[in-house]
């Protein structure tokens, strides 16, 4: 089962902590989320049973 780990503002943004979380081997996958405004909300989703590390993650590297 996949798990939203995070909401990302823009596209590009999306596409950056997507590839920061392959980079330290997570399996990630980012989707469409809803337009806010004039900006695009995107998904970075992972497994369940990784969700709780990439957490920890996200907060090492600046992102939370």
């Amino acid at each position: 089962m996949w798990t939203t780990v995070y909401v990302a503002t823009g596209q590009e943004w999306a596409e950056e902590v997507e590839c920061k979380l392959k980079a330290e081997g997570f399996i990630v996958k980012r989707k469409y989320f809803a337009t806010e405004g004039d900006e695009e909300l995107y998904e970075i989703l992972a497994p369940t049973f990784e969700a709780e590390e990439i957490q920890s993650v996200l907060v090492e590297l600046d992102i939370l």
